[in-house]
């Protein structure tokens, strides 16, 4: 590895396996964890009282500890971490380290087992978190005797954090928690078979400039790995440097300025028309950090049927997964941006270079025929997009937005605009509710200084509304957007389209129970309500203005909005609509 170690260097001392852990951390730079204490793991709870370098966040359930620590890594680039005791502590892991995998986040989960004599006995409280947990981490260690529990944290540590990022296990027997041994930190990491590919071959890198030089119809599609590799500094040099058209996807958004003339916007189910028309029409695709999601490319038998694959990405099993990629490149996506900008500045000095004039103005059309927007409701009720729309106008694009899922999370998606990467935290691969209060608690914890707001729907809300309390204990002052429209309003939406309006429990009376203004001030929070148009920015501002205690703002917002364009779960990107019964007009202009 590059480096494990944090502050302090390496030492020889007998310590108790608990000991060794918390030593461990601190050794690998760790600042926070979010866990909640049981009685296998609670051995390590009383060493960790002790630590000055390590700070613990007592949350209110093991799956928030898990989306507070995937918040503070989405955040900071930092590896996020939590903890939790054996058996349903464990488990209640699980869907945030799904969900830390489907995104590529770093995380390092850490587990209490039941003793090593009780494993597979079916003890109280046990379960096979390891063999739960195998198909959705980088790795996971079952550790039985103290003298290893170094070396399973510099590796969890270095696994997370190098190559394509994702979550790392380490699961704990009490027993060695509380036998001791000599505590070591070893030095580096030598992980026979784990030597991820960073630099990308020079061959095809010469190959893929060819390929741009010579296309008519070129975009660059811009995947979430663009941001993990701290790579939107060169994307935004080689799109400067050529011309292309930027498409930056749910997990992307900000990893080039939304307020750049060369982007069109997030492309997929509820992309803009100008950026699900610029990959349907093109006849070159450099996919980076990108892994053709179906909610990117509808039915994929129709997706892109003329274009090219120049696919970049770090995870070699990513290549040619879903589409067929005519210049496979395995490699860190921002080495290969530098490497390609060298090299087509190269080719432009001879004289090779595209010539885009046309695609671009077939993409300015369909820019300037089909914008994003939105229909006030008539019975001046408010609009959710109204609502989302003034929040980034007022607060910025220097704040961080965490998002649930559903309808808000596409406006949010939609309608605010992200200029910097690691601005926009949200559960694209697994789309879990009840992401956004977490998430956003622990992207404050590791950015104090910054304005974060979670933007939340009334049943998302609801599954994770405990973590105020969280919040509030330990001065973490978030600020939560509610949207409640009553309702889940993304099934709603479909059982509205598909469904023949036939809302069966959909319909979740949040305008009425709870009292959500209430709820917030019982938790120790500021509680505001708005369900005026001509108070959004007021009640904004007011929000805006408390920094002493977490805020939750009520928007109480008209039921029936839906969330367009929309490409229909199945269908081709062809068939995207930009209203109900309305597709636009793919006619070229070449």
């Amino acid at each position: 590895m590059s480096s494990t170690t944090g502050t302090n260097p390496t030492e020889s001392a007998t310590l108790t396996g608990a000991q060794s852990l918390i030593r461990s951390l601190e050794h690998a730079g760790a600042e926070v964890v979010f866990g909640i204490p049981g009685g296998a793991i609670l051995p390590a709870y009383d060493p960790l009282m002790d630590s000055t370098i390590v700070r613990h966040i007592l949350v209110r359930h093991e799956q928030a500890a898990g989306h507070a620590a995937e918040g503070y890594a989405a955040a900071t680039g930092r590896v996020g971490v939590c903890m939790a005791t054996s058996g349903p502590g464990a488990t209640n892991l699980v869907t945030p380290i799904a969900d830390a995998h489907m995104d590529s986040v770093p995380m390092v989960a850490i587990t209490g087992q039941v003793p090593s004599s009780s494993i597979g006995t079916d003890a109280f409280q046990e379960a096979d978190i390891r063999g739960i947990t195998m198909p959705i981490t980088k790795h996971n260690f079952l550790v039985t005797d103290p003298a290893e529990i170094p070396r399973a944290i510099a590796e969890a540590f270095h696994l997370a954090s190098t190559g394509r990022p994702g979550p790392v296990l380490v699961d704990i027997s009490k027993d060695a928690l509380q036998a001791t041994s000599s505590f070591t930190w070893p030095d580096h990491v030598d992980l026979p078979g784990y030597h991820p590919v960073t630099r990308p071959h020079a061959k095809q890198v010469r190959e893929a400039a060819r390929l741009i030089a010579e296309s008519r119809r070129p975009v660059l599609y811009v995947g979430g790995g663009v941001i993990r590799a701290n790579a939107s500094p060169a994307l935004l040099r080689l799109a400067q440097m050529t011309g292309l058209p930027v498409v930056t996807t749910l997990m992307a958004r900000g990893a080039f300025p939304d307020t750049h003339p060369q982007h069109l916007g997030m492309p997929g189910m509820h992309g803009t028309v100008a950026a699900v028309g610029a990959l349907q029409k093109s006849d070159l695709i450099i996919a980076l950090g990108a892994r053709f999601d179906d909610r990117v490319t509808g039915r994929l038998d129709t997706f892109a049927p003329d274009a090219k694959i120049i696919h970049v990405d770090i995870d070699p099993a990513e290549i040619s997964k879903n589409r067929f990629a005519d210049v496979p490149i395995v490699g860190d996506v921002g080495e290969f941006l530098t490497e390609l900008v060298t090299v087509i500045d190269e080719d432009r000095a001879q004289g090779r270079q595209g010539d885009y004039e046309g695609w671009w103005a077939t993409l300015d059309n369909w820019r300037q025929t089909y914008p994003l927007g939105y229909d006030l409701p008539a019975d001046g009720s408010l609009s959710p997009q109204l609502v989302i729309e003034r929040l980034g106008a007022i607060v910025g694009p220097e704040a961080v937005y965490a998002a649930g899922v559903g309808q808000h999370q596409m406006w949010a998606a939609q309608f605010i605009e992200y200029d910097n990467p690691r601005t926009w935290l949200n559960s694209g691969g697994l789309g879990t509710m009840g992401y956004a209060v977490p998430a956003a608690m622990g992207a404050k914890v590791g950015l104090p200084e910054t304005t974060v707001w979670a933007v939340d729907g009334d049943g998302c809300f609801q599954m994770t509304n405990q973590e105020l309390a969280t919040c509030s204990i330990n001065d973490i002052p978030i600020k939560v957007a509610l949207i409640n429209n009553s309702s889940l309003g993304m099934v709603r939406q479909w059982q509205t389209l598909f469904y023949n309006e036939r809302y069966s429990q959909t319909d979740l009376h949040s305008h009425r129970f709870p009292d959500f203004v209430k709820l917030a001030e019982a938790y120790g929070c500021y509680g505001l309500q708005c369900d005026s148009p001509d108070q959004v920015d007021l009640t904004i501002e007011k929000a805006m203005s408390i920094d002493d205690a977490p805020v939750v703002v009520d928007f109480v917002v008209h039921k029936d909005a839906m969330v367009w364009p929309m490409v229909a779960a199945g269908t081709s990107n062809d068939d995207i609509l930009v209203a109900r019964e309305m597709a636009p007009s793919w006619d070229r202009e070449d």
